[in-house]
């Protein structure tokens, strides 16, 4: 009996602390209607942005034009993407949403990236558009969509589209998060500041040095 009363006391503690704490992890979502980031705020720092003040909070807040007009498409990848994240569009501070507008020139690709913080679903609203992604163990999935059709890149994993229609194309995306990051990798790899050696990069790719630095030099790096 002893033993068992040895036994019984910390159990019950444990049971205590479970019951004061489980409520901090049963109820993940926000705990306000909105929270229209402040981004100006310069006295508060957490995971996400300080809520501005309700007084303050007007119609425009929760409307975004931005997606309206075709993104810029005049760079080397022959793409634009528009971006409607908090940044943005303060209104989705704490809503774990956001979406983008992607336009493609004819053959434009949107490069190898991940987004490190979001699942990312999208539809074809213009053209032929071929997506496509690589699973952690180096499977490659890939498929031409047409408008009104839809995908989706697990969270985290390397995709690209590409335009590969005659004309121009759009899609729409978007994503389990308010800010998912985007980790393009031809700019992660040659375009970093400071710069990633020469000599690292070449022994990665199994090439000579010299390719690596023309390689930088088509991203205004050398």
């Amino acid at each position: 009996m002893a033993v068992l009363s040895n036994i019984k006391i910390p159990f019950l503690f444990f049971c205590m602390i479970l019951s004061f704490t489980s409520p901090c992890y049963s109820d993940p979502d926000q705990l306000q209607d909105f929270c229209v980031a402040d981004l100006n705020a310069t006295t508060t720092f957490l995971n996400g942005f300080p809520c501005k003040p309700v007084s303050q909070v007007s119609s425009s807040d929760f409307f975004f034009s931005g997606m309206t007009k075709e993104g810029n498409i005049n760079n080397i990848f022959g793409v634009g993407v528009t971006p409607g994240n908090v940044l943005s569009f303060p209104g989705l501070n704490t809503l774990g949403l956001s979406m983008n507008r992607v336009d493609y020139a004819p053959g434009g690709v949107n490069p190898l990236h991940s987004h490190p913080r979001a699942t990312e679903a999208g539809v074809i609203i213009k053209g032929k558009v071929l997506v496509g992604f690589i699973s952690t163990t180096n499977v490659f999935y890939s498929k031409v969509l047409k408008v009104g059709e839809m995908f989706v890149i697990p969270k985290g994993l390397v995709h690209f589209q590409k335009n590969v229609g005659k004309g121009k194309a759009v899609t729409i995306t978007s994503f389990n998060s308010q800010l998912p990051g985007a980790a393009i990798l031809p700019a992660t790899l040659f375009a970093s500041n400071p710069p990633i050696p020469n000599d690292l990069l070449a022994t990665n790719f199994q090439v000579d040095e010299t390719v690596i630095t023309s390689i930088k030099s088509k991203f205004g790096s050398s």
